[in-house]
């Protein structure tokens, strides 16, 4: 029996030894405690990885921005989220805003689950809620409503959308064009700054978000094909450029009209010198082909790339 238990313990450490030595800037508590960044600087957290599969044994991607020990930047609560942000030992109270790359069930699901998650929280001021604006019945402002109005999916919900919620605060929605060229820069705080430009995605609407903190800067560019040739400019300095992995190298037909390939994915974080790439929304398509995608990224760009992993914590 003494060796079935070192076997065990064995296994254990290897596994765990392997998913940080994957990750030299990641900081992991002890098992059973709750994951953190460090206590000081800014940091992004990956509270999801993978796509709108359920074969992937992945949350759907979304993203928090750490500034010192609060977490200031939600993006894309979806499927997952709301458990990771526990596990992450979140506060939604600190929260200066959530963005939405664009409207699906895989970047806002989780949305109303946190809402509720809230009541008898210490939060007492708006959340600033943006995404993309579009025709006025897929506009965020609508998709919210239509989500916790009081006609909507969570009719139970609608208080938030007022001063008198449980929750103690009301969530403010903001519509962000997602259509042209122009960049959005009109929310900031003491803590950040938030911008946003268009970018393509099929016939999708979708936003690129960049976050500035201090002299520090971090690019949510989402799911995009890169047909407008927009976000290497936008992305231009930042420390990181996250986006997302959907489609192999050797992807064809209407998939890429969604997503770039990874070539594509280098060739962005190569001429907008981006300090690091990282790549989420990893799918059942790229899993398991890492080294091809990799090559065609690394044939053009040299920095350090990241294939993103759940609960991952990365300093700038």
């Amino acid at each position: 029996m003494g060796l079935v238990h070192a076997s065990v313990a064995l296994n254990r450490l290897v596994r765990c030894w392997l998913a940080c030595s994957a990750i030299t800037l990641c900081t992991w508590a002890p098992a059973q405690d709750v994951p953190y960044c460090g206590d000081d600087g800014v940091w992004f957290q990956i509270l999801g990885s993978g796509g709108a599969e359920i074969t992937d044994q992945r949350g759907a991607a979304s993203y928090l921005v750490w500034i010192d020990e609060n977490a200031r930047l939600l993006v894309d609560p979806g499927p997952g989220t709301a458990l990771r942000f526990d596990e992450a030992g979140a506060d939604f109270a600190d929260l200066d805003a959530v963005v939405f790359t664009r409207l699906a069930a895989q970047t806002t699901s989780d949305l109303a689950a946190l809402l509720e998650g809230s009541i008898g929280g210490d939060r007492d001021r708006l959340l600033p809620v943006f995404g993309p604006a579009v025709a006025d019945v897929d506009a965020t402002t609508a998709f919210v409503t239509r989500m916790v109005g009081a006609s909507g999916l969570y009719p139970e919900l609608a208080d938030f959308l007022t001063f008198r919620s449980r929750g103690g605060y009301k969530v403010s929605v903001r519509d962000v064009p997602a259509t042209g060229n122009r960049r959005w820069s009109q929310y900031g705080t003491s803590n950040l700054s938030l911008a946003a430009i268009p970018v393509h995605h099929g016939n999708v609407p979708a936003l690129a978000w960049r976050v500035e903190i201090r002299d520090f800067a971090i690019v949510f560019a989402g799911s995009f094909s890169n047909q407008k040739d927009v976000v290497a400019k936008f992305a231009n300095g930042a420390d990181a450029l996250i986006a997302h992995h959907a489609i192999p190298e050797d992807a064809r037909g209407s998939v890429r009209e969604f997503h770039a390939i990874p070539s594509q994915l280098g060739r962005v974080a190569a001429q907008g010198d981006v300090r690091m790439l990282v790549l989420g929304h990893r799918t059942t398509r790229t899993t398991g082909r890492e080294s091809a995608s990799r090559a065609a990224i690394e044939a053009h760009y040299q920095g350090p790339l990241v294939f993103a992993n759940e609960l991952e914590c990365w300093g700038l």
